[in-house]
């Protein structure tokens, strides 16, 4: 062999071992986290929140199929199957677990001490024992409160102020949520400062709403109060029909009047889906839930329907027109 063959042949040899392990490194595999998702109602009533929280990760640099994937449960609104479906999360072995309101809080947590969980709303994650303190969760929740029972409280003081001759409010209870019972003596207590007897209707599924309606025909209410749980959120539609066509004025979440009710106040639920992305995104990057505080919803909507007010022989006062973040005529 030529001596300026053999030295050729020695350098390439030479550089060998620097290739190998660039070429290994630019294989490794991507680190794909995954998310599971324990719903309380159906994928398809919840399309457009699960897409805000697929957006603000989008936004925070996961890809869906390249650094990140989605495992999700639905109970259809049988809460009885929460806690099998968060089983199967945790034997899917994800790596934090997204859900919402109580009954979806309480399943996660008993189906793990150890995954990290965000709640992306709960009314008040103390009084349901979710966690000890808002500032300082421990454990392995975190998430978003948004005080529903003083939510609730408000929309009476609303139907009063849009009409003050109203006496009888009749009020939409999840009976399987125990944040139904807090709730409903915050309202009670504005509802008598204000001289408004409330009638509680607690339900169990959509199928019930026929008869509700019916029983509240005949106990003769005014107005209607939807309350803000996946039994109302999934139902907005059917619930808004039956109150315009009982000459019910009704008033819930901003989705009410948005498919046909009259009022709408609470929080802006897509922009929390949305911000609590930035929670799964700090887990991810090694954030211990416990150290994270809940976080309070701060986006609140007032949303009023005009066509359906007109439906309904009602003069809105010109100062809740004012008000409102969206009037839709």
């Amino acid at each position: 062999m030529r001596r300026r063959e053999f030295i050729t042949l020695l350098g390439g040899a030479a550089a060998l071992p620097v290739l190998w392990p660039l070429a290994a490194h630019a294989q490794q595999p991507v680190k794909m986290a995954r998310v599971g998702f324990l719903g309380l109602a159906s994928a398809a009533s919840f399309a457009i929140r699960i897409e805000a929280v697929r957006q603000g990760l989008r936004d925070l640099g996961h890809v869906e199929g390249t650094n990140i994937l989605f495992e999700y449960r639905w109970a259809d609104g049988n809460y009885a199957r929460l806690p099998a479906l968060a089983g199967e999360l945790v034997r899917a072995n994800v790596d934090v677990i997204v859900t919402h309101a109580t009954p979806g809080a309480l399943a996660a947590k008993e189906a793990t001490t150890t995954i990290p969980i965000v709640v992306t709303l709960i009314g008040d994650p103390v009084a349901s024992g979710i966690v000890a303190s808002v500032a300082r969760p421990g454990g392995n929740i975190t998430g978003q409160s948004f005080f529903n029972a003083e939510l609730r409280a408000k929309r009476i003081e609303l139907l009063k102020e849009i009409v003050p001759r109203i006496t009888q409010v009749a009020v939409l209870l999840d009976a399987d949520n125990p944040a139904s019972g807090p709730e409903l003596q915050a309202m009670e207590t504005a509802a008598q400062a204000l001289n408004v007897r409330l009638q509680p209707f607690r339900l169990r599924g959509a199928s019930e709403f026929v008869s509700a309606f019916e029983k509240m025909e005949q106990a003769r209410a005014e107005a209607l109060e939807t309350g803000d749980g996946p039994l109302a959120t999934s139902n907005v539609g059917a619930i808004a029909a039956l109150a315009t066509r009982g000459r019910l004025l009704s008033i819930g979440p901003t989705e009410i009047p948005r498919a046909g009710g009259l009022i709408g106040y609470g929080v802006d639920a897509i922009a929390a889906y949305r911000r609590s992305a930035g929670l799964v995104d700090k887990i991810l990057k090694g954030a211990k839930p416990a150290d994270l505080p809940f976080e309070g919803a701060t986006n609140f909507e007032f949303v009023l329907n005009l066509k359906i007010a007109k439906v309904l022989g009602l003069d809105v006062p010109t100062s809740m027109l004012l008000r409102a973040n969206e009037v839709i005529e």
